[in-house]
């Protein structure tokens, strides 16, 4: 898994004053403006606005929205670089690679520590929460259920999503024995086949019936 490991990677309005580092405050102002409109409606614009620069400096520093939400939340990892390397072999075995890769990130004390502040954070603030899952649903389980090419393929992606944020709270928060301690290789064994279901067995379709769904309607 070399290669995924090297993909690793004041209400105040405006600049205060006095303030010179520019790509600190621009930070700031992302975490403002995310938390205040969400991912999907925060803009480059919006934030640049709000940190008193220019949003072509924004992209300056950080590509894109998803690039400066990453930095804004210290995640470790980019998910658009991520993802190609994970489904490059095929459907085949991706559980696995998921499941490892996943693991390796968390079993790493630097990488995991913004996760848990961010896991904590969304537990616990439902802005946040929002934040995220607009996030993710946009940057993973959007591409990952259209590589999967299957029927309820978005429901497939939000099962492995569902399968992986319960395996960090069980292992990594409230630190569940044995799961804890278990070994990476035992983790993988143990939870790999079933992402692997969910991205090509069978899944049943979580839609009301439609004798229910006329009855509501």
């Amino acid at each position: 898994m070399s290669e995924l490991a090297a993909h690793r990677v004041g209400r105040q309005r405006g600049r205060p004053p006095g303030r010179t580092n520019t790509r600190q405050d621009v930070l700031d102002a992302a975490r403002r403006v995310f938390a205040d409109r969400g991912y999907q409606h925060a803009s480059l614009r919006a934030i640049a606005a709000e940190a008193g620069v220019d949003a072509g400096m924004v992209r300056h520093f950080f590509g894109d929205k998803a690039g400066l939400f990453r930095a804004a939340m210290e995640l470790p990892v980019d998910p658009a670089t991520i993802l190609p390397v994970l489904l490059g072999p095929g459907l085949d075995g991706l559980g696995e690679r998921v499941v490892r890769f996943f693991v390796s990130v968390w079993d790493d004390p630097v990488a995991r520590g913004p996760f848990l502040s961010l896991i904590r954070s969304v537990a616990g603030h439902e802005e946040s929460a929002t934040m995220f899952r607009q996030f993710i649903t946009e940057q993973m389980l959007g591409p990952l259920a259209a590589a999967i090419g299957r029927p309820n393929a978005r429901l497939r992606a939000t099962l492995v999503g569902s399968q992986l944020v319960g395996l960090a709270m069980v292992r990594y928060v409230v630190k569940v024995e044995p799961l804890a301690s278990a070994s990476a290789d035992q983790v993988v064994a143990a939870v790999a086949p079933t992402i692997q279901r969910y991205l090509t067995g069978d899944v049943s379709d979580l839609s009301p019936p439609a004798a229910d769904s006329a009855a509501t309607g």
